[in-house]
């Protein structure tokens, strides 16, 4: 029997800055459509006071290979400034915000908040069977508060996406 052997897969964080103008989303969601790329996680932003430019964060995986060929494509694009591969460049911060509404009532929804206290997650919104919370942080903490609400009650997850910045006063 012959083995297939599978490349190893890993996970990128990449900041594009780009003109902001009309379809350069699409160019690039395209892009990553037309090769067979996925995108984990995707965002968006006007950055300059001028509102001329965005910023772009997309997470994918992929094999070494894969990773350095999205990489190559996306700087051929025109209007792409820059493309920095924060999991490349060192040290770097990433957060994301997310709503989760959970339902509970009696023990369910003092644990609930007595959670949310742990990881400083805020009430932005409450009914008599419901919280709305809002939470911002890496992404493995928001999975953490999501599988322990799981438990009691969780009705709804929405999420930013990731947004990243190299440590250091470097600037990508």
């Amino acid at each position: 029997m012959m083995k297939i052997k599978i490349p190893a897969q890993e996970r990128h964080v990449l900041t594009i800055t780009v003109d902001n103008e009309a379809g350069i989303l699409a160019k690039i969601a395209g892009l990553f459509t037309a090769r067979g790329y996925n995108i984990d996680s995707l965002t968006v932003a006007d950055i300059t006071d001028e509102h001329d430019v965005s910023r772009i964060t997309i997470v994918t995986h992929g094999p070494p290979a894969v990773i350095d060929q999205i990489h190559a494509q996306l700087e051929r694009l025109v209007p792409v400034h820059k493309v920095t591969d924060l999991t490349e460049v060192g040290p770097y911060v990433a957060r994301e915000l997310a709503l989760i509404k959970v339902s509970g009532k009696g023990e369910n929804r003092v644990e609930a908040l007595r959670l949310a206290d742990v990881f400083r997650a805020q009430v932005v919104d409450t009914t008599t069977s419901s919280f709305i919370f809002e939470l911002t942080g890496a992404p493995e903490k928001i999975d953490t508060f999501v599988s322990l609400m799981k438990e009691l009650g969780l009705v709804e997850v929405g999420r930013t996406g990731i947004v990243g910045m190299i440590r250091g006063t470097q600037a990508v």
